[in-house]
């Protein structure tokens, strides 16, 4: 130990620090291509995604016993209390000779992009099939993103071990269905760990080696991203070309910023400090960022002194489906929610922002996310992570508008609809929905569909048991409490996957929500106009319950433009002004009523309404 000062060598050669350091492996060249590979597991939503993925942590030895918890990848509390991935989770596994960089996504449709960037990032895919459950409605949409990414799959019937498992039905229904030979198809329980060793050997031999060269420019994507509010902006990236080196200069070609890499390493799953990453390899890059919008993921980064010609492909941007206005509690938190939306952006690029105001609610956001699920999430983690209490209004859809002048116009806040004489038309956004159910429950769903303006588009059976329906129904119809009751209808055995299609032209209004004749704008939303009264009766309903009494009656009515389609009253406190009256005339007592009457009409006249946040979150969430 002479002269080291505390520092020391171990057997294998890396030099390790102090204790609770990571350690810095010795300078390595990169590493053979044919020994790497890289894959990514997918499946619907509860299939057992993050389960394979603790067992294979085990049988690698990458965790110690001791420190192995259930859903080890998932990182946020968030994840373990609703027992769902929400983010990919990248992991560098040894496995006989080999080095498996494994991701493991979410299987919600909400999250499917983030499905679709680890696709990026691998050669491969382990499809996991509930073998109770069978083929679901997102295991075929994953399945088909694979194959449109022309990757290797490996399928696996999970949870063997359970009573009603039928792994041979299971794995005829993917021969059938996805046209993988039932004889390629591995039977294992994530649970035990029954065939994971197998599915190992078959991931190595079944995956092909990723390709790219040591000598060729740098080019490395970025997949995913998180700011730390330490160390700035952490990426994970998988290089393609070229070797990403620890203190090398580094470009991010899109942003066109230049850092240096301060640290490279890998996740095992502890980040652990490594000096270089070749081709093929998966990794993090942390290069001291501070600015988020310089680290988006699809961006690429390439060495200065040795550019590459051109960035890699990238991703597309995912479209925004529901949108929400966002607004502090508290006035004085605007500043730190847009700082807290920015944050959230670099590590969830699947949602948007813009500042908005509302006359109500004073200044927020009006957010845009892939789903009612996403928009939960976003929204929670804002409140957890940065210490936020918020108000979210009712969620919309974007309409398109048509002006009498022909003008389109997209309009995602129901207060900004134009008014009804400028409107020569208006489109909302329709879905593409795969239902996946057992054939008992085939009536009440088509029930539900028609209930909310769906048109079949067909119906084909997976087998005798299980039926496929895909209907074209309206986005609005779909975001607020389709799911619910399409879980609740068939005792939670069917399955949703959806996908945009295009825009209708329909019969829709504006109901706006009026106290005192001044229309509230949280409270205003777009329906067809069939579901208008309905809604109009029950918020002015909910809203009577809600908003207290005040010193004058409070008149609550639902609008279509002029047109009154509802009303509640708030009925007024009244004070006995004749309790000190004893005997006399009866004048004196109509006199003191007379000049109270008076005097509510004129506090009425300039009085403000004061709703509690209480009323607004509660009557924001009459649909949900």
């Amino acid at each position: 130990m002479e002269g080291t000062s505390g520092a020391g060598s171990e057997p294998n050669g890396a030099l390790w620090t102090r204790p609770g350091r990571r350690r810095r492996r010795p300078i390595e060249s990169p590493m053979d291509l044919n020994r790497i590979r890289n894959t990514s597991i997918i499946a619907h939503i509860d299939h057992g995604k993050s389960t394979l993925a603790d067992r294979m942590l085990e049988l690698t030895g990458a965790v110690d016993a001791r420190e192995m918890r259930e859903q080890y990848l998932d990182s946020m509390d968030l994840e373990r209390e609703r027992g769902i991935t929400i983010k990919l989770q990248s992991v560098r596994l040894n496995w006989r000779d080999h080095v498996v960089n494994l991701i493991d996504t979410p299987g919600h449709v909400d999250f499917s992009y983030e499905v679709s960037r680890s696709l990026a990032a691998c050669e491969s895919v382990i499809l996991v099939v509930d073998a109770a459950q069978g083929i679901e409605a997102q295991t075929l949409a994953n399945c088909y993103q694979a194959l449109e990414s022309d990757l290797d799959v490996v399928a696996v019937v999970n949870k063997i071990d359970l009573p009603a498992a039928e792994p041979e039905r299971c794995a005829e229904e993917i021969e059938r269905v996805l046209g993988i030979d039932a004889a390629d198809v591995l039977h294992i329980s994530a649970k035990t760990g029954d065939g994971v060793a197998e599915l190992l050997d078959a991931v190595v031999e079944r995956t092909p080696p990723p390709r790219g060269s040591a000598e060729a420019p740098l080019q490395a994507l970025i997949f995913d991203s998180h700011f730390d509010q330490y160390r700035g902006v952490v990426s994970s990236v998988r290089v393609v070309n070229g070797v990403l080196a620890a203190d090398a200069r580094v470009r991010f070609m899109q942003a066109g910023t230049v850092h240096s890499a301060d640290e490279v390493g890998v996740r095992t799953p502890d980040n652990e400090m490594v000096e270089r990453l070749g081709p093929g390899e998966t990794g993090y890059l942390i290069a001291g960022i501070k600015d988020v919008g310089e680290a988006r993921s699809g961006e690429t980064v390439t060495d200065e002194a040795r550019p590459a010609a051109a960035p890699l492909e990238g991703y597309s941007e995912p479209k925004p489906m529901v949108f929400s206005g966002l607004y502090p509690t508290e006035g004085d938190d605007f500043t730190n929610l847009r700082a807290a939306l920015s944050k959230l952006r670099l590590n969830d690029a699947g949602f948007t922002y813009e500042p908005e105001t509302s006359g109500a609610l004073g200044f927020g956001f009006r957010c845009g996310f892939l789903g009612l699920l996403h928009m939960e999430i976003v929204r929670e983690r804002l409140e957890r992570e940065f210490d936020l209490a918020l108000i979210s209004t009712a969620p919309s859809v974007e309409y398109r508008v048509t002006m009498t002048d022909g003008e389109v116009v997209p309009v995602s806040n129901p207060s900004d609809m134009p008014p009804a004489g400028q409107i020569a038309a208006v489109a909302e956004p329709y879905l593409m929905v795969a239902l996946i159910t057992p054939t008992d429950y085939t009536g009440t769903l088509m029930e539900l569909c028609q209930s909310r303006r769906g048109e079949l588009d067909r119906m084909e059976y997976l087998s005798p048991e299980r039926v496929e329906l895909r209907y074209r129904l309206p986005l609005a119809e779909v975001v607020i409490d389709f799911f619910d009751q399409l879980k609740s209808r068939t005792q939670g055995y069917a399955s949703l996957d959806y996908e945009p299609a295009g825009y209708d032209e329909s019969d829709l209004v504006k109901v706006d929500v009026l106290l005192q004749g001044v229309a509230v704008d949280a409270f205003s939303t777009v329906v067809h106009r069939d579901k208008a009264y309905t809604y109009g009766r029950a918020m002015v309903g909910r809203l009577r319950e809600l908003i207290p009494r005040q010193q004058f009656e409070v008149p609550i009515q639902a609008a279509i433009g002029g047109r009154i389609i509802a009303r509640e009253t708030v009925k007024a406190f009244r004070k006995d002004v004749t309790a000190k009256l004893y005997g006399g005339d009866v004048t004196r007592k109509r006199k003191l009523l007379e000049k109270q009457k008076a005097g509510k009409k004129r506090m009425k006249s300039i009085g403000r309404v004061d709703i509690p946040q209480e009323a607004f979150i509660s009557a924001l969430t009459l649909d949900g």
